[in-house]
């Protein structure tokens, strides 16, 4: 039927039977201002926030017992650069300048240098220090007494106390100096200056010229301490090198006389020369037994080669040594000789029993034994001629041993003799360094040089360090704007209602119809009434958007939803109708919300015959009819609750008493339906009337239920749908609606009331 954006001024049409379409939400970009909008709408919340927030920081600053502060600057060398003398210059220890510095630091912070301090001061009679010093009664300090109090007590909620044992104090700590210790470390401070040796002693307390006096106090008694730490170290480390002298001196004595017997023992002055002679000799044997040694080896190759060869057979003369020997060839050469003499007297016919024949066999039988014998003599020969040789290399063996323990008992004697001489060098060497630390150290204790001195002593300063009211205030502004600034950004981020007309067509995606504002009171306004001029102006407002975005001549069918009671559709519809009939239409309400009717209570008439009664056939239309106080408006209410309102609503009979009127004598009819999310009925309405009026909540519906609600309506092809955005709180928004309205949006005519 109509999808219109009254507010916008855009004016579209739609067709009778075209479902419903949600338009997409515009991507205009979001001004700063807009964001303000929140910030003007909890102004209320934001500024209690803000005062709050600032009378409490100011209070906390006002109330806070003012602290001054001054510097004593010290310098403080390295020990290593600070030329003690001519003899401390030649010490070459090195010591990580930084690791120095930041012990001095500590140092300064001690609880050692603390106790130094209040008892050169005498804190313990001191009223700050000691608790005598009376409690102020004006107003700042019953402030400050009860702000610590309330700050102890929330901390006493929050956290639980500490059950950790009370440390025990030092040996040289008594019980009030650690607690005038405790009292007065937390007031100072030590920093060093970037990239120098000086450092800044700094005290804070409430009175200044205290101040002064504890910095300057620090800083002397620092430079004391400092001293005589550096003087007694000196003189320990003076005490320990004279015991160490007299101990060095004694070990000199004792190695000397243990020199002296041994050289009287063994002889030391002539072990050079013996050792010389046992070197030559020991490289004499080992050159012999070298050479009997590779003898010996040959020997052994020839022996073993003639070992397993039989003397008795031919074989025996391959061997060189056999075969080549003198003796063994004349052997063989007389046998050869024999052999061929009896070889002759075979010739001539002789036989074994001849007399030559005879002797020739006794020769040969001489010649062959003289030959076996000559041979084993050859292999005999070659087994002594071993033997000998590893006789002569065992001796030669023997010898070089005896050399090796001759030499070695020379090289030990000679290597205890240097071992005497070594420590009698070391001990020597060790007295003359100790006599020129103890030089050093001498002349170190009675310089009485120090590497820390005061360069600038601290002044009185009458300005507090805190409370610094102009950085508390700015600081407190700032906060407060902060707090208030995010309070009301987070409630609103946390509001996902609907409540502007932006949240309509960006979120709901819906054309927007009209704005309806809110009116104070209990009773329902109607038109007929006396109304806000505003409110009544509104309505004629959505009427002209009605009027102006219809197609068609015939008689406009519309149901008027929600999407959850209490959203004020039943209001709208009314004053809806009443707008028409005002204008010289004539109208037809009908209130399908049999359910929970309550049209008849609005307009204030009799509900004994409805809409029920029609759909159930117990009644004609003509019955059901009634004339309001407005002559062109008429309404049909809800009659009796029946069992089944969803079943009647879906029913033929509805559809063509729709069908009926639709063709009927009025140009409008507006059916007031049930939420959506409550029951269906709404939902089935929708798709046999041209167009839904669908009414939020202004602050009230939630952006999700009213996109499932239309989710619902789609889903049952509703058609042409517009939103109405209902009780508007213009007083408490006007900022948004002035940006986009103009200033004079609501009260261009006045705050009169019209009937």
């Amino acid at each position: 039927m109509f999808d219109a954006q009254e507010m916008r001024g855009s004016a579209l049409q739609s067709d009778a039977g075209q479902p419903l379409t949600r338009q997409a939400g515009t991507d205009a970009s979001t001004h700063l201002l807009d964001r303000l909008t929140a910030v003007f709408k909890h102004r209320r919340l934001a500024g209690t926030a803000f005062l709050l927030v600032v009378s409490v920081m100011m209070l906390q600053s006002y109330s806070t017992i003012p602290q001054y502060a001054t510097e004593a600057r010290l310098e403080i060398q390295n020990p290593r650069s600070v030329q003690m003398s001519a003899a401390a210059a030649q010490d070459q220890y090195f010591e990580d300048p930084e690791i120095y510095y930041a012990t001095q630091v500590q140092i300064l912070q001690s609880r050692d240098l603390g106790r130094r301090v209040i008892r050169r001061l005498n804190l313990q009679n001191h009223p700050d220090f000691n608790g005598m010093k009376p409690r102020p009664r004006d107003p700042v300090s019953l402030i400050r007494d009860a702000r610590a109090a309330a700050s102890q007590w929330v901390r006493s909620l929050v956290s639980r106390q500490s059950t950790a044992a009370v440390p025990q104090p030092a040996p040289d700590e008594s019980t009030i100096e650690r607690g005038l210790v405790n009292a007065f470390l937390p007031g100072l401070s030590v920093n060093q200056q970037r990239l120098t040796s000086i450092f800044e002693i700094r005290y804070e307390h409430t009175d200044p010229d205290f101040a002064v006096i504890a910095a300057n106090t620090v800083a002397e008694e620092y430079i004391a301490q400092n001293l005589e730490v550096r003087l007694g170290d000196t003189k320990k480390r003076l005490e320990f090198v004279n015991r160490e002298i007299d101990r060095t001196q004694n070990a000199v004595r004792e190695a000397e006389e243990a020199m002296t017997r041994y050289r009287e023992q063994n002889n030391a002055l002539s072990l050079q020369d013996r050792t010389n002679l046992v070197e030559s000799s020991l490289s004499d044997a080992q050159t012999a037994l070298t050479r009997a040694e590779a003898n010996r080896k040959t020997k052994e190759i020839v022996y073993n080669q003639l070992r397993p060869v039989d003397p008795s057979t031919p074989a025996a003369d391959a061997h060189p040594a056999i075969g080549n020997n003198r003796d063994v060839v004349a052997a063989r050469a007389q046998l050869a000789q024999l052999e061929s003499r009896r070889n002759d007297l075979v010739t001539k016919g002789l036989g074994d029993a001849h007399r030559d024949m005879v002797q020739v066999n006794q020769d040969l039988d001489t010649a062959r034994q003289l030959l076996v014998a000559e041979r084993r003599k050859v292999i005999e020969t070659a087994r002594t001629e071993f033997e000998q040789a590893r006789a002569e290399e065992q001796s030669f063996a023997n010898a070089l041993s005896s050399a090796k323990a001759g030499s070695m008992d020379l090289s030990r004697k000679a290597g205890e003799y240097t071992i005497l001489q070594d420590r009698a060098s070391n001990e020597r060497s060790t007295l003359k360094t100790l006599l020129e630390e103890k030089s050093k150290l001498e002349v170190i204790s009675s310089s009485r040089v120090n590497n820390a001195r005061l360069i600038d002593r601290a002044e009185p300063r009458r300005t507090p360090i805190s409370p610094n009211s102009r950085r508390d205030l700015m600081f407190a502004l700032v906060a407060g704007i902060a707090v208030a600034f995010g309070l009301a950004f987070g409630i609103e981020y946390l509001d996902d209602t609907v409540k502007t007309p932006e949240d309509v067509t960006k979120h709901l995606k819906l054309p927007l119809l009209g704005l309806v504002p809110s009116v104070k009171g209990d009773h329902v306004p109607v038109l007929t009434e006396t109304v806000p001029h505003d409110f009544g102006e509104a309505f004629r407002s959505l009427r002209t958007s009605l009027v102006f975005t219809s197609g068609g001549e015939s008689t406009r069918v519309i149901a008027v939803t929600s999407s959850q009671p209490l959203e004020g559709k039943t209001t709208t519809a009314a004053n809806l109708a009443f707008a028409l009939a005002l204008g010289g239409a004539r109208v037809l309400l009908i209130d399908a919300d049999m359910r929970r009717p309550g049209l008849h209570k609005t307009l204030a008439l009799e509900n004994a015959v409805g809409l029920s009664h029609v759909l159930t056939g117990q009644a004609r239309v003509k019955q059901a009819v009634q004339r309001s106080s407005e002559p062109n408006l008429f309404v049909i209410t809800a009659g009796h609750p029946p069992p089944n309102p969803s079943e009647l609503l879906a029913s033929d009979r509805m559809t063509q008493l729709l069908t009926v009127l639709s063709h009927g004598p009025f140009e409008w009819v507006v059916i007031d339906t049930p939420p959506v999310l409550a029951v269906t009925d709404a939902v089935i309405v929708s798709q046999k009337v041209a167009g839904v009026v669908f009414v939020v909540g202004s602050e009230m519906t939630r952006k999700v239920h009213a996109e499932r609600a239309l989710e619902m309506l789609q889903s049952g092809r509703a058609r042409g749908v517009g939103a109405v955005l209902n009780r508007i709180d213009f007083d408490r928004n006007k900022y948004y609606y002035s940006r986009y309205y103009g200033y004079q949006y609501k009260n261009y005519y006045g705050q009169s009331t019209v009937a």
